[in-house]
């Protein structure tokens, strides 16, 4: 909203420092300072009222350390970090971009899930939530949605590189860009070409299949967007951790949505160009500084708790900025926190259910699923793990950055 309001007066009347609004880094750097302001402002107001109403963890015994103490905490903490990302972006951001949009869409959807996941828990005193087969259908549904915007909208577009070579006495090399134009590609880390397109995956079985793309490309959407969601869900066990991992992989991105709005950058990096996808970084300051501000109340020991309200969100987020930047093919390295926590515990009960099938006794690889549990059953604290956790996650956003530039 302040955007087109300055927008309006800077044309209208001139006004002196009303141009500020047009450059991306200023609003970045107002989105950041809203949220954070915001998350630690209100933060403490909402903990209150959640508090006030008895929203309060109901914690399972799984015999960890300190674990009773955290019972009775306020969680649907959540709803602070959707509030300080919301409230920046409608301020400062271009509402009409489909990629802004898009985010929004992402944040409400996911946030309603976890949302209802929470309520059931806490006023229903179920502790299984939300049914399994619900949330996927909730996934499934935003995925399909995300999916066919990023493939049939036509403001979602990409130019490419064009070479050419003109031969008189020197050899001399024009460089300029394409049209905006509809593609499915993609960017592909580590190799020298770094363009992968999904119609490949059809196009040699027979190329008249090109038409059929979206076939291929939005379950594979859906797929990361339940994956992305579902290990932040997983990640979240321990105070501070789901939020500070997730503030260092989004400020990942919100670099690489910089460099893919930029022609220069993106030329330099031999990236995809995407035009628009520059006011992310809107988007992306504003959640970044919501994710930090939370962590002041989620750092051990936890005054509140996200719940599912706010990991779901997390998650979901995480892979549509990932899927516009068109750096999904990143997410194993960059989300690598995530895809241990996943891993962890699709093995753990995979081979406690072959091991109770070969022998009638089940066994255990971990001492506790998902990973970071493994590490407090070891006898190490929770703020450690969380420590530790985040370190990792530091090394794996240096090394998806490094990536840009290795070929």
């Amino acid at each position: 909203m302040l955007y087109y309001l300055f927008e309006f007066l800077e044309q209208k009347f001139q006004l002196p420092g009303a141009t500020l609004f047009q450059f991306l880094t200023f609003r970045a750097a107002l989105a950041v300072i809203i949220s954070l302001a915001f998350t630690l402002i209100y933060g403490k107001i909402i903990i209150r009222f959640l508090l006030k109403k008895q929203i309060g963890e109901s914690v399972r015994d799984l015999g960890l350390a300190g674990q009773r103490q955290k019972s009775g905490t306020p969680t649907m903490g959540g709803i602070i970090i959707i509030l300080g990302t919301l409230i920046p972006v409608l301020l400062l951001a271009k509402i009409d971009n489909i990629y802004i949009l898009l985010l929004i869409l992402t944040t409400l959807s996911m946030g309603a899930i976890g949302l209802i996941d929470d309520y059931i828990k806490t006023f229903k005193k179920d502790k299984g939530g939300l049914k399994g087969r619900f949330k996927i259908f909730g996934q499934l549904v935003l995925g399909v949605m995300v999916g066919a915007v990023l493939y049939f909208h036509p403001d979602v577009t990409v130019k490419e590189e064009i070479r050419t070579v003109e031969t008189e006495q020197f050899t001399s090399i024009q460089q300029q860009f394409s049209a905006e134009k509809k593609s499915t590609l993609t960017n592909i880390p580590l190799f020298k070409d770094n363009a992968f397109d999904y119609a490949d995956l059809l196009r040699w079985i027979s190329p008249d299949l090109e038409n059929y793309t979206w076939l291929v490309f939005i379950p594979i959407v859906v797929f990361i967007i339940m994956a992305v969601s579902n290990g932040a869900n997983l990640t979240d066990g321990i105070d501070g951790l789901a939020a500070g991992s997730s503030a260092i992989m989004v400020l990942v991105l919100g670099i690489f949505a910089w460099v893919s709005g930029n022609l220069i950058f993106s030329d330099y990096l031999n990236i995809l160009y995407i035009p628009n996808v520059g006011e992310v970084v809107i988007f992306v300051a504003a959640f970044s500084g919501s994710l930090i501000g939370f962590l002041w109340y989620n750092t051990f020991p936890a005054s509140v708790f996200m719940g599912d309200t706010g990991s779901l969100t997390i998650g979901g987020i995480i892979a549509v900025i990932a899927l516009i930047v068109r750096k999904e093919l990143l997410i194993p390295l960059l989300c690598g926190i995530f895809l241990i926590e996943n891993l962890s515990v699709i093995i753990q009960v995979a081979y406690f259910k072959y091991t109770r099938k070969k022998t009638g006794v089940g066994k255990r690889i971990f001492k506790m699923a998902p990973l970071h549990h493994h590490y407090q059953k070891l006898g190490q604290h929770e703020s450690k793990v969380a420590a530790r956790f985040w370190i990792i996650g530091i090394l794996l956003a240096v090394l998806s950055i490094v990536t840009l530039k290795i070929r």
